[in-house]
């Protein structure tokens, strides 16, 4: 790459130096007087034609001054940095070059000058030419001296301590030494350079002793050759270009055409003198490429340049008026020497100033390799970076524009560069940044919120896939919520999914897919515990679109029987011959796809029907295989408001639960009377036959002994029901049967009073009266009852229910019976009455009679004597003999039976007196006894005559007689006797 094509630039500030004022640092520097120059410990050392050497400070002041030399000019110095040793070499054609070891810390006691550690003779195998190159090793154990006449000596030794040295003369050549530079390493390499060529000469280590091995054939001048210290590589200008050699020979070159006067290196850059160019050669240009003609040189400029090689750029150039004499760094800074004693000091701009000076320019390129070069942090790249992309927006290079701003993304402010890109034109440069933010974790929900709408306003699916695919570099709820806006609903449920947030992937199914199976579900694949709140919350939604699916979900939560769904894949099993393609699909059915639902649940086939190769709903037919999970059964009631407007679903659901064991009473009652109510509810909206079906299961419900429904609960329902069935069933559980016909009559209802009549009738007799009182209500009533009026009044004749005036009265009050409807009745009863009358007076003469014959038998028995004529025992039969006993009640004894008939009977005997009482009598009359008795304590019972007088149906009065003949009121009773 041919220098014209760098860009220059005037990275260092020139500042001229004056020596201080006294006259020995002011004419240090002429050149008449003038030798060489070195640096290095902070100090400025020059070495003069007279042999002495001044030691100048940073303010330019001699602060030292000795005598180094005796003979001969000082042409060459080195000052090992970082110590005090200085090495000079001092030059008498007429004698060989002498170099002394110098130690600035020490003092010679008589002298007061340095101390010199060693001093050695140069040999060039006696011949007398100057000395052209001179490079030393820091701790100067070998020392390389090239010589004019092309022979390299190499010194050796340890001349800091003076312990000999030995020289050897290296290389020898026809040509003129120009340059020697060491490079360390495994082996310590000496390179060479002549005015026709550059070579390397191994002096320890592997190689040493082989001949110079030549890299180049074309040579250098004096002061073309130099060391990067930075790297080891060695740099030699030519007229035509710039070199660098390394290890493994000749690196990048760069073309500069034009000679070559002086080469040095300053941190990264390449110090070039260059006078300029020659007209026309002549037959001394090869002796001024050696040592150059001082005559011309007076008259002559220079091009001082510095190069940065590895950025390609020229960072300063400047045309001298006078020529260079000598190059040299100390205190951070180029100093420059002319032939005219002229010292510039070149100090490099700050990277600041640097950077400033390329943006003025719009080099923004080179203003960031030259930022990294100087290794600063990524926030002052990044500003680089982001003006670099300022600058290419303005230039409408959108596209690199958008790639700096990338770069820049960490430090920089996202706003600035959005508004920049909000065009709808530039949608993919500021897709692409938004993507870069996520990836970077610096998104806000509003960059997330903009990048989706880029998305969906491109229609580009694949991205956004890709985007809520790559991770979770972005807020969650914001992605979800533009998914769902942008009509994405499979990537919406994929992120709800991926993050665990079940009630968002049921939300989305439900309320933006209208997916409403695969809700269900993905909610039946759930655990109990996260289960439960999507089905209730979703519960209407789901069962008015899968109804019968959810239902069973509904059924086997509360049963307790809830496991949830899981795709298990069936055992492989042999593919049979040519089933290749088979076992491929079969392989592919577990390939997870982003958005794929699993499939519905169904029955496992037999197993002599499935297929050898697996299908999709073979991954399933191992599905709640498991034993049911451990949670807690929620209360039934929590689900009914769940199932409103789908009567035929919460009727499965609620035969479901009743069907399971260990109810609690308070469920059951609920389950129970809400089943009630819906077999009511059910049988309203049908008609016929089919509403008859869905009563009887409703009284079925009810008809049990342990059915726990509140009989209010039952009578308010079926009031609310029209169910008579119901209000029926509970007044008869509850021995209200009087309630039963009074509905039917409240609801001129008679084949139903009928019906009750005769059913409750002979258990609740008052029943016949109450349906007298209807049946004669109204004609159509009356119409209605038929024959069943002559029932009634039958039956109340022969209970006795009603006195025939109370009959009279209840057929009167609403004028509807006519005398002919109870002619017959009345006829009946009159007859009935008279015989009863008739029966009633036979029997008190009777009673009149009887009583009238028993008093003359006892008035008889007390006046009259009586005559025994029985001739034979009542007791044994025989005839009758002395001693005999003869009872009033006209049985005879023979005293001898009588007493074993006693003895047998507990009868007492005596001697035949008073107390003996005939055998055959004597049980009647203990039952005579025993009546009177009871009747005697009866009397003073009256709590006893009331209950029989309150449950008397019929004759009350009757009642009264009975008692009033038992003496209860006080009557005096007949004493029987034997």
């Amino acid at each position: 790459m041919a220098l014209t094509s760098w860009k220059t630039f005037n990275f260092f500030d020139v500042t001229e130096i004056k020596p201080s004022e006294d006259s020995e640092s002011s004419s240090a520097f002429d050149g008449n007087n003038f030798g060489c120059v070195c640096s290095g410990s902070e100090n400025l050392f020059l070495g003069s034609n007279d042999g002495y050497v001044r030691i100048f400070s940073q303010a330019f002041k001699i602060v030292r001054t000795f005598k180094a030399h005796d003979a001969g000019s000082i042409t060459h110095m080195k000052q090992v940095d970082g110590t005090a040793l200085l090495v000079t070499i001092a030059e008498d054609l007429s004698n060989e070059p002498v170099l002394k070891v110098w130690a600035l810390d020490k003092t010679e006691k008589k002298s007061g000058s340095p101390k010199c550690l060693s001093s050695v003779g140069i040999h060039n195998g006696r011949k007398q030419f100057p000395i052209s190159a001179f490079a030393a090793l820091e701790n100067l154990s070998q020392l390389a001296v090239g010589f004019a006449n092309g022979s390299v000596t190499v010194i050796r030794g340890d001349l800091i301590n003076d312990r000999g040295a030995k020289q050897r003369t290296v290389f020898e050549s026809e040509e003129p030494i120009t340059g020697v530079e060491f490079r360390e390493g495994p082996s310590t390499v000496l390179y060479l350079a002549t005015t026709g060529h550059i070579l390397t000469l191994t002096i320890t280590g592997k190689g040493q002793g082989q001949p110079a091995k030549n890299l180049e054939d074309v040579g250098c001048g004096v002061g073309c050759m130099t060391v990067d210290k930075s790297n080891g590589d060695i740099i030699v200008v030519r007229d035509d270009a710039i070199y660098s050699y390394g290890i493994n020979g000749r690196g990048p070159s760069f073309a500069y055409e034009g000679p070559k006067q002086l080469v040095s290196i300053f941190r990264e850059y390449v110090a070039l003198v260059t006078p300029p160019k020659q007209s026309t050669p002549t037959k001394m240009s090869t002796l001024r490429r050696f040592v150059g003609s001082r005559t011309d040189n007076m008259f002559n400029t220079s091009i001082f340049t510095l190069l940065d090689t590895d950025l390609k750029f020229v960072a300063y150039t400047e045309t001298m008026m006078s020529q260079v004499r000598a190059l040299f760094m100390e205190w951070g800074d180029l100093f420059l020497l002319t032939l005219e004693g002229k010292l510039f000091r070149y100090h490099e701009k700050s990277l600041q100033q640097k950077l400033d000076i390329l943006y003025q320019r719009d080099l923004y390129v080179l203003a960031i390799n030259l930022a990294q070069k100087a290794g600063i942090d990524t926030a002052q790249r990044n500003v680089i970076l982001r003006k670099y992309g300022d600058h290419l927006h303005k230039k409408g290079d959108y596209d690199t524009a958008m790639q700096q701003y990338l770069k820049a993304i960490d430090n920089t402010e996202p706003s600035q560069v959005i508004r920049k890109f909000l065009d709808s034109q530039r949608i993919n440069n500021l897709i692409e940044y938004l993507e870069e933010l996520h990836d970077h974790d610096k998104a806000t929900m509003d960059h997330t919120t903009l990048l989706l709408n880029c998305y969906a306003k491109l229609k580009d699916t694949e991205k956004l896939e890709t985007f809520i695919k790559s991770g979770t570099h972005f807020d969650l709820d914001t992605a979800i919520s533009m998914c769902r806006q942008g009509g994405y609903y499979d990537q919406a449920v994929f992120l709800a999914k991926r993050n665990g947030e079940h009630e968002l992937v049921v939300d989305i199914l439900i309320e933006d897919s209208k997916d409403y199976e695969d809700a269900l579900d993905y909610i039946w694949r759930l655990e109990p515990d996260l289960a439960y709140p999507n089905l209730i919350k979703y519960a209407r939604v789901l069962l008015e679109h899968c109804p019968k699916d959810a239902t069973q979900v509904f059924i086997d939560y509360y049963t307790g029987e809830y496991r949830p769904k899981m795709d298990m894949p069936l055992p492989a099993t042999p593919t049979p011959q040519g089933g290749a393609i088979n076992a491929v699909q079969n392989l592919a059915s577990f390939i997870p796809l982003p958005y794929r639902q699993s499939p519905a649940v169904t029955s496992p086939a037999p197993v002599g029907d499935r297929q050898l190769a697996l299908d999709e709903t073979d991954l399933v037919a191992a599905e709640a295989l498991g034993p049911p999970r451990d949670y807690d059964l929620p209360k039934p009631r929590t689900a009914f408001s769940s199932f409103v407007d789908h009567p035929e679903n919460f009727m499965v659901f609620l035969e479901a639960c009743l069907r399971q064991e260990n109810i609690e009473e308070s469920d059951k009652i609920d389950l129970y009377t809400t089943l009630f109510e819906i077999y009511l509810e059910t049988a309203n909206s049908k008609k016929g036959a089919e509403k008859e079906d869905w009563e009887a299961k409703a009284k079925r419900l009810i008809e049990g002994k342990e059915t726990p429904i509140d009989p209010s609960n039952v009578l308010l329902l079926s009031h609310l029901s029209n169910f008579r069935d119901g209000t029926i069933l509970v007044r008869e559980q509850q021995g209200l049967r009087f309630d039963i016909f009074r509905s039917y009559t409240t609801a001129n209802d008679t084949a139903g009073a009928i019906k009750a009549l005769r059913k409750y009738g002979p258990e609740e007799p008052q029943l016949y009266p109450a349906a007298l009182a209807y049946f004669t209500s109204s004609p159509r009533i009356l119409e209605e009852a038929g024959d069943e009026l002559d029932v009634v009044l039958r039956k109340i004749d022969q209970d006795g229910l009603m006195a025939p005036l109370q009959v009279i009265q209840t057929l009167s009050t609403n004028a509807v019976a006519t005398m002919g409807m109870v002619k017959k009745y009345l006829s009946d009863t009159i007859e009935r009455e008279r015989k009863e009358i008739s029966n009633n007076r036979r029997l008190t003469e009777s009673y009149r009679a009887e009583t009238e014959s028993k008093r003359n038998e006892l008035a008889a028995l007390g006046s009259s004597p009586a005559v025994f004529q029985t001739r034979r025992c009542s007791a044994c039969g025989a005839t009758l003999d002395l001693p005999t006993v003869h009872f009033l009640c006209k049985h005879s004894f023979h005293q001898r039976c009588l007493n074993s008939s006693a003895a047998g009977s507990g009868v007492s005997n005596g001697d035949g007196g008073e107390g003996v009482e005939c055998p055959q009598c004597a049980p009647a009359n203990r039952n005579i006894r025993a009546f009177r008795a009871a009747q005697e304590e009866a009397a003073g019972r009256h709590e006893l005559f009331q209950d029989t007088l309150g449950r008397a149906s019929k004759d009350r009065f009757q009642v009264v007689g009975e008692f009033f003949g038992r003496g209860v009121m006080g009557g005096n009773g007949v004493d029987g006797g034997g």
